[in-house]
């Protein structure tokens, strides 16, 4: 009995705990005050939970095992689990997204990244080395009909909080659905719109998500269809450049060819000549007539070649000139 109302307490403890934190920075981002959170009161059941199981383990495994190590492997994973399902249910239930770290590094699937596990992780181990042992030595002060009071009253308080929360947000879904937007942004002002005729419950819960990410099967369509139409522009313009690489080199193919001088073929041909003459040419066992046509044939090559040499010097005394 005294472990439950325990587990009670510190969950409420650290959901208290997150309020702050997130309050805090939304205080320091946007210069006002923004009662964060799903549910309407000083709490945010996300952090509670994570504490809650960090706590568990911490009990499960012996205090003489639970290092800093372990303390940070284990809050790393628990509290990545919870965030990744809370985000995940609540997308599927209400067609929303309350956080997106699509554009964090080392992301899975924008519902968690590894900034806020190694956070999580160091939280944990603060949790269990430090901050726990001080919670749990303050409640021991506390007589126990006292603390089944705290723990009863707040659970009925949240309830409560819960059970209006859970209306808003059953309006926040309706609202989405029957929208004929087809974009995130549109749906948002839609949504802030319907809220702010509201209670002020609903009022507050649009001012505590003022960049909630609606998703809706009309937006995701839109989303495939894009994917896909960007695609196709993508393979369009690959095929284009491939063609154009194709034309380009035949064009240099085509110059090169025209250009050519009549010199240079007939140096070629010269040069393949004689590279036939050398592999079928045996000057053992070839007669007389052969090697002097082969003779023959130096000499002219040589000639050429000297004739070429005098009309290279000829043409760059005449440029010079």
């Amino acid at each position: 009995m005294e472990t439950v109302i325990n587990y009670i307490l510190i969950f409420f403890s650290y959901a208290f705990a997150g309020w702050i934190i997130e309050v805090t920075l939304k205080l320091i981002q946007y210069r006002r005050f923004i009662n964060r959170g799903f549910l309407a009161g000083p709490w945010l059941p996300i952090y509670g939970f994570g504490a809650l199981l960090i706590t568990a383990a911490s009990d499960i495994i012996p205090v003489t095992e639970m290092s800093y190590g372990t303390a940070f492997a284990v809050s790393f994973v628990l509290c990545g689990v919870v965030e990744y399902l809370t985000s995940f249910v609540f997308e599927k239930r209400f067609h929303a997204r309350w956080w997106d770290y699509s554009t964090k590094p080392m992301n899975l699937h924008g519902r968690v990244w590894i900034g806020n596990l190694v956070l999580f992780g160091l939280g944990g181990v603060i949790i269990v080395k430090l901050t726990n042992p001080i919670l749990l030595g303050l409640f021991g002060n506390i007589i126990m009909p006292a603390r089944i009071a705290v723990a009863g009253g707040l659970t009925l308080i949240i309830t409560a909080d819960y059970i209006i929360s859970h209306f808003v947000l059953k309006l926040v879904k309706t609202g989405v659905e029957k929208s004929e937007a087809d974009n995130t942004e549109e749906i948002n002002r839609e949504i802030r719109a319907l809220l702010s005729d509201r209670s002020v419950f609903a009022r507050r819960f649009a001012e505590a998500y003022p960049n909630v990410i609606y998703k809706t099967e009309k937006i995701a369509a839109r989303m495939e269809r894009i994917r896909k139409e960007t695609e196709r522009l993508k393979q369009n313009v690959e095929a284009r450049l491939e063609e154009i690489g194709t034309q380009i080199d035949q064009k240099k193919t085509d110059i090169a060819y025209n250009i050519e001088t009549s010199g240079s073929i007939k140096n070629r041909i010269i040069e393949k000549q004689n590279s036939l003459i050398d592999i079928l040419y045996d000057e053992d066992k070839a007669p007389e007539n052969a090697k002097k046509l082969k003779k023959e044939i130096e000499d002219e090559t040589v000639r050429l070649s000297r004739k070429w040499l005098q009309r290279g010097r000829s043409s760059d005394c005449t440029d010079e000139t």
